[in-house]
C-alpha cells in the first residue's frame, strides 16, 4: 500500500515556516519533530529548498545560525491547504532582506509560540504548532485594525477540555512603555467595535440601533480572547516600568465589562521560558503586585 503520509511531515515543516514568518533549524525541528535527531531536519529543510519551497539566511556574527522563511512559492502552496485557509500570503515572503530586518522580533514571536507548544506536550494539553497563528487582522473600521503578534488556541486537560484563546504582543522594549500600554485601548476598542452598513462602525460610548447588531470579534470567538503581553529586550527596571504603564492603562476610560471579562496580563520572557507559560509568571494588568496562570487567571 502507498504510504500516503510520506510528505506530511515536509508539509508540517513548510506550514510551519509559511505561517511563523521566520524560525531557526532548531526552533523548526522543536516544533515540528522533536522525536528525531536533529540531523534529520537539517536534511528535511536542504530538500525543501532545494524543491524552491524554503530558503534560509545565515547569520555568520551568531555562529552561522540559519534563519529558515518560506518563499514566496512555498507560501502561495501552502496557503491553498485547509489549515491554513485563513493565511494570508506574506508579503515579503521569499525577500531576505525583509527576513532579515525583522528577525529579532520574528524569532523572538516564534520562541514563545514554541514555548506554549512545548508547554503544552509536557502537560498532556493540545496546543499543536499551527495553534500559533501570528499576525490575524482584526478590523476596527476606516482602515484601522488590530494586529497581535500571534493568537494562540490551547485546549487543556480538564474534563471535556476547555478551549482558551489568547492574543499575544512580543514586547522587545522597541517601543515606550507608553505606546506598549496604548494597545490595551486598541483592544478595548476591538472588544467594542460593531460593524455597520457604509463602512462606519460604532464605538463605545454609542447605543446598537438594533438588536441584531453584535461585535465584529463574536463572529470568530465565542468568548473574547484574553490578552498576554511578553517583556523582552530589557532589565527588571525595564520590565517593572512596563507592567506600571500597563497597570496605568486599565485606569484609563475602557468599555463597560472589557477589564471584567477579558484578562489582560504581562509576564516577563525570561521567566516564560524558565518556568512555561503555565506557570504563575503573569502579572494581571489591574493588580500587578499577583502573580497568576494564565490558564485560570481569575482571583478564587
Amino acid at each position: 500500500m502507498v504510504n500516503v503520509d510520506a510528505g506530511g511531515t515536509d508539509r508540517l515543516v513548510l506550514a510551519v515556516l509559511a505561517q511563523y514568518r521566520m524560525a531557526t533549524t532548531e526552533q523548526v525541528h522543536l516544533l515540528t519533530a522533536p522525536g528525531v535527531r536533529i540531523e534529520q531536519t537539517r536534511r528535511r529543510l536542504m530538500k525543501l529548498r532545494g524543491e524552491g519551497l524554503v530558503d534560509r539566511v545565515t547569520l555568520a556574527q551568531a555562529g552561522r545560525m540559519r534563519v529558515w522563511f518560506a518563499t514566496g512559492y512555498g507560501a502561495r502552496i501552502a496557503a491553498t491547504w485547509p489549515e491554513l485557509r485563513d493565511l494570508p500570503v506574506r508579503r515579503y515572503a521569499g525577500d531576505r532582506t525583509a527576513v532579515r530586518l525583522k528577525m529579532g522580533h520574528g524569532l523572538t514571536v516564534t520562541e514563545v509560540g514554541l514555548a506554549f507548544v512545548q508547554d503544552a506536550r509536557r502537560r498532556g494539553e493540545i496546543c499543536r504548532p499551527l495553534d500559533w497563528i501570528p499576525e490575524v487582522h482584526h478590523p476596527l473600521g476606516s482602515g484601522e485594525a488590530v494586529i497581535p503578534d500571534a493568537l494562540v488556541y490551547y485546549r487543556t486537560r480538564d474534563e471535556g477540555g476547555v478551549m482558551l484563546r489568547a492574543f499575544v504582543e512580543v514586547d522587545r522594549a522597541t517601543m515606550g512603555p507608553e505606546r506598549l500600554a496604548a494597545k490595551v485601548g486598541a483592544y478595548a476598542r476591538l472588544y467594542r467595535y460593531i460593524p455597520v452598513p457604509g463602512g462606519r462602525h460604532r464605538g463605545y460610548g454609542t447605543q446598537p440601533a438594533a438588536q441584531q447588531d453584535q461585535e465584529a470579534w463574536r463572529k470568530r470567538y465565542p468568548i473574547f480572547p484574553r490578552l498576554l503581553f511578553v517583556l523582552d529586550g530589557t532589565g527588571p527596571a525595564g520590565i517593572e516600568h512596563r507592567v506600571r504603564a500597563l497597570r496605568a492603562a486599565t485606569r484609563e476610560p475602557l468599555p463597560d465589562r472589557f477589564l471584567h471579562e477579558v484578562p489582560v496580563l504581562s509576564a516577563a520572557m525570561t521567566d516564560l521560558l524558565r518556568e512555561g507559560p503555565s506557570a504563575a509568571v503573569w502579572r494581571p494588568a489591574q493588580n500587578p503586585d499577583r502573580k497568576v496562570s494564565w490558564l485560570n487567571p481569575w482571583p478564587t
